[in-house]
């Protein structure tokens, strides 16, 4: 975000995982957390009060408070006329020096948020090549295997609910940089047994189809090229071992 008073660089943690039960669960959550407190100068907690607040987020309001940095509590999704879950996080407000009760998709309050972020953040004269690699093009990084893997992983999440990813691993074989400027990635899915597998595929590939497309689009959003995602679905049911 950028205007005449400066640039805000925003900071999309990757997903946490809030049962880390594996060893990429809880490499992307130790990572995440020391990203936010060596290379953030301001933490916006940002919960969706539509939602039920259940373990996951309790998991990440754990994660925010051993963060030593300024903080600001945003609560998305006011207008919404749907169900609101908006007292279970009121007990948040004590915690935050500052408070934002938002609509990011209408913009409501949204000036006064950016306005009390620009007080917080200090002046600096940087530009893109100066900053952490963590920060400007995640995967291009030691960890960009981690990394990829992971935010498949959340969509998998996201379109599957809570049983399948916890029988799913991502594993990325290629990472490779083509002439034509297009970031190619090579990746599986592990699942645990064929029924698994038949669901991540979807009637006609659709599931897979989306969730390829969905990873692909933010994986080209946080490195600022185009992505070719070459995803396949495999059977181990070892593939646990790996990591104990």
């Amino acid at each position: 975000y950028e205007e005449e008073r400066g640039k805000i660089i925003f900071v999309d943690t990757p997903g946490i995982v809030g049962k880390a039960k594996d060893y990429l669960s809880k490499r992307i959550n130790e990572k995440t957390l020391q990203i936010l407190n060596e290379q953030v100068d301001l933490v916006i907690y940002m919960v969706d009060q539509t939602r039920k607040r259940d373990f996951e987020e309790s998991k990440v309001l754990g994660l925010v408070r051993k963060i030593n940095k300024p903080k600001i509590l945003v609560i998305n999704k006011v207008d919404d006329p749907g169900k609101s879950f908006l007292p279970q996080y009121k007990f948040l407000e004590d915690e935050f020096k500052d408070v934002f009760q938002i609509s990011a998709i209408n913009k409501t309050h949204v000036k006064p948020l950016l306005d009390k972020i620009f007080e917080y953040l200090p002046e600096k004269n940087i530009n893109s090549e100066e900053l952490p690699p963590d920060l400007v093009y995640p995967i291009l990084n030691i960890d960009s295997k981690i990394f990829i893997s992971e935010l498949i992983r959340e969509k998998i999440f996201l379109m599957m609910g809570e049983e399948i990813p916890y029988t799913t691993t991502v594993i990325v074989d290629q990472i490779l940089e083509r002439k034509n400027g297009t970031t190619y990635i090579k990746a599986r899915i592990l699942t645990t047994n064929d029924r698994y597998k038949r669901m991540l595929i979807g009637t006609e590939g659709r599931k897979i189809k989306e969730i390829g497309s969905y990873a692909r689009k933010e994986i080209a959003l946080a490195i600022n090229k185009k992505v070719f995602l070459d995803l396949n679905i495999e059977i181990d049911s070892h593939w646990q071992e790996m990591y104990y």
